[in-house]
């Protein structure tokens, strides 16, 4: 039990302290106005690196016709997409913002994979599904805004099963001092305009650019999925550490 009862009552929001019963609504809110443009802006802010890092995650993933994946905070549907496009089987494309699905919902009209597809609004640290029921569980670039990550970690072993493999894409830190500098300046400087310009908001490219800051960095996010009672976890840095893939297994 931590020392400072405080600490427990509150939770990081960017850089800011917030209630921990406020958090998700307010990461709602981020993405309910960022939705519309959230595709674009990951090609501009990533420089379209983020495409490359979602393929090599689908890789790392396994796909097979006969697997089921649950795509975790899986947002407008890029590694369900992926996922599918390799040959893998069924995918529920879970998160908490249902605007975000609506977007993948068009997406997968469009590109003729609804029938493939199940859209669920959850929360990834209550997930509505069956111990042991799905043989793959992804998450990209949403586990730092869930307010109780070791929660995530230990619903996607229970839906996992036996043999499954859990993969985690998220931001983490840079492994390169050269690049740090340079990091910074496109983090708090760049972005944000760029999500006044494209998004017409500022403020949650701001609280993306400090959430990646104060999410647990390699070591200590492989610990916690250990804790979890994942087996086998091993960690794979993308472009110097601005990104970092996270795998293990349920055995």
């Amino acid at each position: 039990m931590s020392d400072n009862p405080v600490s427990e009552q509150t939770t990081d929001f960017g850089f800011r302290r917030v209630p921990r019963a406020e958090k998700a609504s307010l990461v709602r809110a981020v993405f309910d106005s960022v939705a519309p443009r959230y595709d674009l802006m990951n090609d501009l802010m990533s420089l379209g690196v983020h495409r490359v890092w979602k393929r090599i995650l689908v890789t790392a993933l396994d796909p097979r016709p006969r697997d089921m994946l649950l795509d975790l905070a899986g947002g407008t549907g890029d590694i369900s997409f992926g996922w599918l496009s390799y040959g893998g089987g069924p995918v529920v494309l879970s998160d908490v913002n249902a605007s975000m699905l609506t977007v993948a919902r068009d997406r997968a009209i469009r590109n003729a994979t609804i029938g493939a597809l199940s859209l669920l609004v959850t929360n990834a640290e209550r997930l509505p599904l069956q111990a042991r029921s799905v043989d793959r569980v992804s998450i990209a670039f949403g586990l730092r805004n869930c307010t109780d990550q070791e929660a995530v970690l230990h619903e996607a072993r229970r839906v996992l099963k036996p043999g499954g493999r859990f993969c985690c894409l998220e931001f983490s830190r840079v492994q390169v001092a050269a690049l740090m500098p340079l990091y910074d300046a496109w983090s708090f400087r760049i972005l944000p305009r760029l999500g006044r310009m494209v998004a017409r908001d500022e403020s949650s490219y701001r609280y993306l650019a400090e959430s990646i800051r104060t999410f647990p960095d390699q070591a200590r996010l492989a610990a916690m999925m250990r804790k979890a009672g994942f087996a086998r976890v091993s960690v794979r840095n993308l472009s110097g550490g601005i990104a970092a893939i996270h795998a293990a297994w349920r055995v």
